[in-house]
């Protein structure tokens, strides 16, 4: 350690004086330096990374709550040689659903009661104290339930095996307690909580957390409560905050996406979203119209409804999709500065014939029927679409869930973060045909790698933002529906997004969407350790993580590329995805000993895996394993507490000094 000067103390004079009205004594210093010191001397807490859950609420919870199977890992590891398979996978399945699980087995009315209780409270503590091991007396304290704080505390910082015969039983005596007074099942149920809670320090998400599965608001709901956590925006993502934030084109996107699959429910029940009005003009409009490629496309056999429910669904899928392209159109129009002109298909559309006409190539139209779209301007909204948006547009406006939702991704997202020498962005980096780093125009200036990802968070904020001129958040919100779909966008990055053609044309030519340069260099090192020194990402070990494009595993994709330093973690947590990726998505975790990747398999539901006591069955991969063990102080929360210790090394030679008196 360097001595401290008395120059030194001069030069910090002013902070120093700042943090001596947090410590001002001597001894509150040095309390503090021991403090900090044991801290950055604990092994690194558990990172976890999840990416593109969209909407599937029960696999992403689960998931979250066996820590992608590191809980399993630490009851097989703990008790290899004294728990039986089966007693193993029952315990983890009890950590998982406590209250579900107790109310199965008093349903059975199993024999000895007290006899399990005994033995599972006693493995419980022992596996808790495994997990709350990296972390700081005080940090576990603050994570204790209040109703039980002191009688875990006490159980947690004793081992009844290596105690004397008197507290032995001061040990024992506590559980037995427990039992008699019937609060075995409370602290069986917060006890499991607590677990779950210290089994993983920080939850990264790396962005599509809406659309396609039925639980969008279910995870946000779970994320509200989450104790530690950040996130990346992905494209689906911005659509809904668009959608919040009053853009037409995407809440028309949102409501089209959700009559797809089937999820009218997020809307409805989610949201509060009124529906009404929409399946009162699709009925008086579209009633004779059979939407055959307006079908909802049901992931699950249980989503299916009666004909009569399922007719109205298609009705209601073309009109908001007929109106999201007049919408979209009319976005296209005001905002030359996309250069999408070449979208504004529905103005392409050759009413008489039934044909449309797309970069030079005419194709037939499957469905012709456009029964609101004029000759002269096919982009006009009618009176009854007018009064459909405007009617749906409040429902979205002051739907007071789903703006605590929005208000959770604007407080804990962003396009891109840096954590412990990870880069984590949804999908791109936008790059050129030569690997560099792509120039962007954003309301007529440029800006590349990670300025353009500053700049774009930036956009996204003055959307929301009532201090931004009115004409400047109205274009902030316009771009929202750019950054969902555009070619420049980093959150999509590809030349089109061909709905309409897959809507209405049967030649699977049209359909192709060619991704940008970034998906092309992939697997080059030279080009991630560009963008990584861009992003001033440093480290012996630095990765890219991303998600937004499925990993095709079923045809031999892999997602650790670039010699490990670019993961894609994108696997088909969706039920949409997995026939294509042949798994249920990937997640990775980060811990003291190195990076691991998780590969899973589909789930179910959750009642169905209570009932069965069937886990996640996944598979591990060994991304890097470090022959050291990873402390608090490799980390970049050390760094910063590093520093402090520095500073109040600093006060301390200032009060010894007298340069700064105690108080």
């Amino acid at each position: 350690m360097n001595t401290i000067t008395e120059e030194d103390i001069r030069n910090d004079l002013r902070y120093l004086q700042l943090l001596s009205q947090s410590y001002p004594t001597i001894a509150d210093a040095s309390t503090e330096i021991i403090n900090l010191e044991a801290i950055l001397n604990l092994p690194k807490p558990t990172e976890h990374f999840i990416s593109d859950p969209h909407g599937e609420s029960d696999a992403f919870n689960h998931v979250l709550r066996n820590a992608s199977g590191y809980i399993r890992s630490k009851v097989e590891e703990l008790f290899a040689d004294t728990m039986t398979k089966r007693e193993k996978q029952d315990l983890c399945m009890l950590i998982y659903y406590p209250e579900q699980v107790l109310e199965l087995i008093h349903t059975k009315k199993r024999h000895n009661l007290h006899g399990f209780y005994v033995k599972t409270l006693n493995r419980l503590i022992t596996l808790c104290r495994e997990v709350s091991s990296k972390y700081t007396r005080s940090k576990v304290r603050k994570a204790l339930p209040k109703e039980f704080e002191y009688v875990i505390e006490e159980l947690l910082n004793e081992s009844a095996g290596s105690l004397g015969d008197k507290k032995h039983l001061y040990y024992n005596q506590i559980i037995l307690t427990i039992i008699e007074t019937r609060r075995a099942d409370a602290f069986i149920t917060e006890l499991s909580k607590l677990i779950q809670r210290l089994a993983v320090d920080r939850l990264h998400i790396l962005g599509d957390i809406y659309d396609r599965g039925p639980g969008a608001h279910l995870i946000m709901d779970t994320l509200m409560d989450y104790h530690h956590f950040d996130m990346v925006w992905g494209n689906h993502d911005i659509d809904w905050m668009g959608a919040a934030a009053g853009n037409r084109a995407c809440i028309c996107n949102v409501l089209r996406m959700s009559l797809r699959y089937g999820n009218q429910a997020t809307l409805e029940d989610g949201y509060g979203i009124n529906l009404l009005p929409l399946a009162t003009f699709a009925l008086e409009t579209y009633g004779s119209d059979p939407c055959t490629q307006f079908r909802t496309e049901h992931l699950r056999p249980t989503d299916h409804q009666d004909e009569k429910s399922e007719r109205l669904a298609s009705m209601m899928h073309k009109a908001i999709t007929v109106i999201q392209f007049k919408e979209e159109a009319r976005l296209i129009s005001q905002h030359p500065e996309y250069r999408m002109d070449g979208r504004r298909l529905i103005n392409r559309i050759n009413l008489t014939d039934g044909t449309i006409d797309i970069d030079g190539h005419t194709y037939a139209l499957r469905d012709t029927n456009f029964p609101t779209a004029s000759a002269d301007n096919p982009s006009l909204l009618t009176p009854e679409e007018e009064s459909v948006m405007q009617r749906i547009g409040h429902s979205f406006l002051t739907s007071d869930r789903l703006h605590r939702h929005i208000a959770l991704l604007l407080s804990h997202g962003s396009m891109f973060q840096v954590s412990n020498s990870n880069l984590m962005f949804h999908a791109s980096v936008p790059l050129n045909k030569d690997g560099s780093l792509k120039e962007v125009e954003i309301f007529g200036k440029t800006y590349k790698g990670m300025e353009l990802m500053k700049k774009v968070g930036r956009v996204v904020r003055s959307a929301f933002s009532a201090d931004t001129k009115a004409e400047e958040r109205q274009n902030a919100i316009d771009y929202l529906w750019y950054l969902w779909c555009g070619k420049e966008s980093p959150l999509f990055d590809k030349d089109r997004m061909t709905t309409f053609e897959r809507y209405f044309i049967d030649d699977t030519s049209a359909y192709t969407e060619r991704k940008g340069y970034y998906y092309r260099y992939g697997d080059s090192t030279e080009v991630m350790d560009m963008i990584l020194d861009d992003f001033g990402v440093t480290g012996e070990h630095r990765h890219i993580i991303n998600g937004h494009v499925p990993v095709r595993t079923i045809k031999g994709e892999t997602p650790i590329k670039a010699q490990g330093r670019h993961l894609v973690i994108d696997g088909g947590f969706s039920l949409a995805y997995q026939p294509k990726t042949g798994i249920a998505g990937y997640t990775l975790t980060f811990h003291s000993r190195g990076l691991e990747l998780v590969q899973h398999y589909p789930f179910t539901t959750a009642d169905e895996a209570i009932r069965k006591g069937i886990d996640i069955r996944s598979k591990t991969q060994i991304v890097e394993l470090s022959q050291n063990r990873m402390y608090v102080k490799d980390t970049d929360k050390g760094v910063i507490l590093r520093t402090k210790a520095e500073d109040l090394r600093k006060l301390l030679v200032a009060y010894r000094m007298g340069i700064i008196k105690q108080k």
